[in-house]
């Protein structure tokens, strides 16, 4: 889940306070560090990456102080990283890569096929279940040379090399052991301090290895309230939102000579999930009906700001089999009202809706409670704590009817076909779909995701309320900032500012 929008409420003068403490802003003058200063809603507990799934790590770390062999641009193409190249068998199964000899960490130890073993391994044996799972597929990882690292597959999958471009690919300094505090990889900026409850700042790396980094330091400036957020940015307290939370809030930043507002794609499903453990969702009326029930275009317009995709599946416009399938379940509560009398619940059924506090969990939950109520559904509204409460409750305890969360993990349909993931959504004939694509040739990849997400929406496995979309407000003069976020990372190697 994408944990940097899980967010808890503030006194938005406080935050605003916090967030104009220390910041220098982009340029400077009299020898003073050029400084980036972004902000964000959540920090992340832990730094460590095999521990924990959170997005708000990778945001961070991935690319900016860890990076991987093979990277994804802005446009979905794999392209070399710590890698010059690489090469695959003509049965699919393995995967040759040439290192990069110039590469070395910030320690000055350089990355060979040593180091990239150990961290391919470690990831192999990640405690965070998701990154377990993308590199189960690993049978063997060799290393010819120091410079070469052959990677064998227990069978073709189309999933693997493009985990890799992600937080499963990333490659560590075999001499850290406190991976959750002490983060160190090759990239162009390191950990500078983190300040728990504020900030985190990342410094130049002096002696990286390929194009250094455009800051002396960037800061990653943690504001949960959107107002404080905005009244930040107004402000100078920061040089970009990287995120943004409030949508209502866009025309305060209509100035363009003042700043440059991004709208993009992500890959954040907002995501009306079932829990199959419970009788009355195991009913295909009663989830059908439930999405019948719901005008998702008036929802996205009155949480959102009408900002956002309508999807249908799991599915993201950015993915190669990506298709629209919005109109899957269109509004039409005399259908819901027709449905959930063919299930037995003519006379009435009780939900309980249990959602984090954030920016859209909680209004959007209540605008459901209001739709449902139409056909019949009554829906008991909890909203909790996202950490304190919806992990442990929702997401490890399972102690749900519905929820509302932003599934922001690249290409996550694949966890539908997994029946110990919270949903407990168990389809035998799905999982064995993302099996077949996963192994199958390009083209045939394509076809079998294809009837996979249709599956999922016809089976109505979810409500996909609406995809998030990339909202970014920056400082002018502020360049390179992607119009889609496609990773987790938000990655300041390609940004630049003018002095």
């Amino acid at each position: 889940m994408r944990a940097s929008r899980f967010v808890a409420v503030v006194s938005a003068a406080a935050m605003v306070i916090a967030a104009l403490a220390g910041c220098s802003g982009p340029t400077s003058s009299g020898g003073s560090p050029k400084t980036l200063t972004i902000g964000f809603t959540l920090e992340p507990d832990t730094l460590d990456l095999t521990t924990s799934s959170a997005a708000s790590i990778p945001q961070v770390l991935l690319y900016n102080v860890y990076e991987t062999l093979v990277r994804m641009d802005s446009t979905g193409a794999i392209k070399p990283l710590l890698a010059t190249d690489y090469t695959v068998s003509s049965d699919g199964k393995q995967y040759t890569f040439d290192l990069d000899p110039q590469a070395k960490f910030a320690s000055g130890t350089p990355v060979d096929s040593a180091a990239v073993i150990a961290s391919i391994n470690r990831m192999r044996q990640a405690t965070s279940a998701t990154i377990k799972d993308q590199m189960s597929v690993i049978s063997d990882v060799t290393a010819p040379d120091d410079d070469t690292v052959v990677v064998t597959l227990s069978q073709p999958s189309n999933f693997w090399l493009y985990n890799m471009t992600t937080t499963a690919g990333i490659i560590f300094d075999p001499a850290i052991t406190d991976l959750a505090t002490q983060p160190m990889g090759s990239g162009p900026y390191q950990l500078g301090t983190w300040t728990k409850g504020s900030s985190i700042t990342l410094v130049k790396n002096p002696s990286y290895w390929g194009t250094p980094g455009r800051f002396d330091q960037v800061i990653f400036r943690y504001i949960t309230d959107p107002n404080a957020m905005v009244s930040a940015m107004l402000s100078g307290g920061i040089d970009i939102i990287g995120e943004l939370t409030s949508p209502d809030s866009l025309a305060r930043f209509a100035d363009t000579t003042k700043y440059t507002i991004i709208q993009g794609t992500t890959n954040g499903e907002v995501t009306l999930g079932f829990n199959f453990d419970r009788t009355p969702l195991q009913s295909l009326q009663v989830r059908q009906a439930i999405c019948y029930a719901i005008d998702r275009q008036n929802l996205l317009n009155s949480v959102w700001g009408g900002k956002g995709t309508l999807i249908g599946s799991m599915v993201a416009p950015t993915d190669p089999y990506y298709q629209d399938l919005s109109g899957t379940y269109p509004y039409n509560p005399d259908k819901a009202k027709e449905l959930l009398a063919e299930a037995g619940y003519s006379s009435g059924l009780t939900l309980d809706l249990k959602v984090p506090i954030t920016p859209y969990a909680t209004p959007a939950a209540r605008l459901i409670a209001s739709q449902l109520k139409d056909v019949g559904i009554t829906v008991n509204v909890t909203e909790l704590d996202f950490s304190g409460q919806w992990l442990p409750d929702v997401f490890l305890g399972g102690d749900y009817d519905m929820t509302i969360v932003d599934h922001a993990e690249p290409r996550d349909i694949v966890n539908f076909a997994d029946p110990t993931y919270y949903w407990h959504y168990n389809n035998p004939a799905f999982a064995q779909l993302i099996r077949q694509a996963d192994a199958a040739p390009r083209d045939q990849f394509i076809t079998d995701m294809h009837q996979a997400a249709a599956m999922l929406a016809n089976d109505a496995a979810a409500d996909w309320l609406f995809l998030f979309p990339n909202l970014v407000v920056a400082r002018a003069g502020i360049t390179g900032i992607p119009e889609n976020a496609i990773t987790p990372s938000f990655d300041v190697t390609t940004i630049a500012a003018k002095d």
